[in-house]
């Protein structure tokens, strides 16, 4: 079986020359259809920064990043949006719900945005509000609802229209401990269902429920371990200290190596929060686009 997500080299530098830093250095990975992999690291490691990488929000100072056999670094801006759009499903930490739209609306906004015809998407939000235990909730604001249950329409935002990857940073971060679960288990069951699930996390509590553990420190991936055995918090922190590459992944690679690509160095991904977006509706459609920061202040004032 080929590769999903193959990278080789990649590297993201930022502030390049004598004080720069290394958000990646030399990473190479390979992730197969249907896994279910924790990318663990503390703050400052590198693991927001190769999620980035891998869900197409950010460019690599140099390396190579294919995803279905495609370099990602050839295609157009565009084209990398229709990737994020059709085959990128996101959950992060603080939510990114629209405060003032129900649970159903926040659901279909994406959808809206894709293009998808009303009787279509009404199908697809309700049912990602049912699989995440949410039926009874649509008509609910944010402000309505727990951290747990915001976070779970987030995840029916996410796969309302079943992407093959879902790529989570950090799901549990704002959740208590019994939310948390619930969250894993959505996330086990999307897994079952056939997606590969990515699960950016420094709790090894959280990346004990994947299946593959990925231990990332000062930009280097210093463990690639196997968690079929059900790895406890404890083992995984001992696999960490040991520096495991217990790991071998059964996909075949698809990659040729290359000269080195290397491309122009960029700023910091902006990550906006549900606040920088401006909603219009005009007619029937609905445009959400991002503010610049000149209006977001003309707004706030």
């Amino acid at each position: 079986m080929a590769s999903l997500i193959e990278i080789r080299n990649m590297c993201k530098i930022y502030n390049p020359g004598e004080n720069e830093v290394r958000a990646l250095d030399h990473v190479s990975l390979s992730i197969g259809e249907n896994e279910f992999v924790a990318i663990i690291g503390h703050s400052g490691s590198g693991k927001s920064t190769l999620m980035n990488m891998l869900g197409c929000l950010d460019v690599p100072t140099s390396g190579i990043y294919l995803l279905h056999g495609s370099d990602v670094s050839l295609l157009s801006d565009d084209e990398l949006s229709d990737i994020r759009n059709q085959e990128i499903g996101f959950i992060f930490q603080g939510f990114n719900l629209i405060s003032n739209l129900t649970a159903f609306e926040n659901v279909e906004l994406p959808l809206i945005y894709r293009g998808v015809s009303k009787r279509e998407r009404t199908h697809l939000a309700k049912e990602a509000l049912r699989k995440v235990g949410l039926e009874n909730r649509m008509t609910h604001k944010p402000s309505e609802m727990s951290g747990g249950q915001q976070q779970r329409v987030a995840i029916a935002r996410a796969i309302a229209q079943a992407p093959p990857v879902i790529l989570a940073d950090e799901p549990t971060g704002n959740l208590d401990s019994h939310s948390s679960q619930e969250i894993m288990n959505i996330l086990k069951t999307l897994h079952a269902e056939g997606r590969t699930v990515i699960v950016i996390t420094h709790d090894n509590d959280i990346a004990a429920n994947a299946k593959r553990i990925i231990h990332i420190e000062d930009g280097r991936i210093t463990s690639d371990s196997s968690n079929e055995g059900n790895l406890s918090r404890e083992d995984i922190a001992e696999e960490i200290r040991g520096n495991s590459t217990m790991y071998e992944s059964n996909t075949e690679s698809t990659y040729e190596e290359p000269e080195l690509n290397q491309t122009e160095e960029i700023e910091p991904t902006y990550e906006p929060s549900a606040d920088d977006y401006d909603l219009e509706i005009n007619d029937n459609n609905i445009d959400l686009h991002l503010m610049n920061g000149e209006n977001q202040n003309e707004q706030e004032e």
